[in-house]
């Protein structure tokens, strides 16, 4: 079997205010999200979200640096 290589070609930041208050970011490969890690400044909480199964911890741990280098630590109130 095969395995899709798979890297982070692209990633976004976002803020969203309603459902959730905080800030994010979102993770692309071959233009699909595939993963989001969310700084939640209501449920003060950093949390990550996988949009397809099984991804490399390689992956994982970039993305995770990725979101520590832009996204600060303070939660907003």
């Amino acid at each position: 079997m095969e395995t899709e290589f798979l890297e982070i070609e692209s990633y976004t930041i976002a803020s969203e205010v309603g459902d959730r208050d905080g800030i994010g970011v979102e993770f692309y490969c071959h233009g699909e999200m595939i993963m989001e890690i969310f700084r939640d400044d209501t449920k003060r909480t950093r949390e990550v979200t996988l949009y397809k199964k099984e991804l490399p911890i390689t992956l994982v741990e970039k993305a995770i640096q990725i979101f520590k280098q832009e996204i600060p630590e303070e939660y907003e109130d």
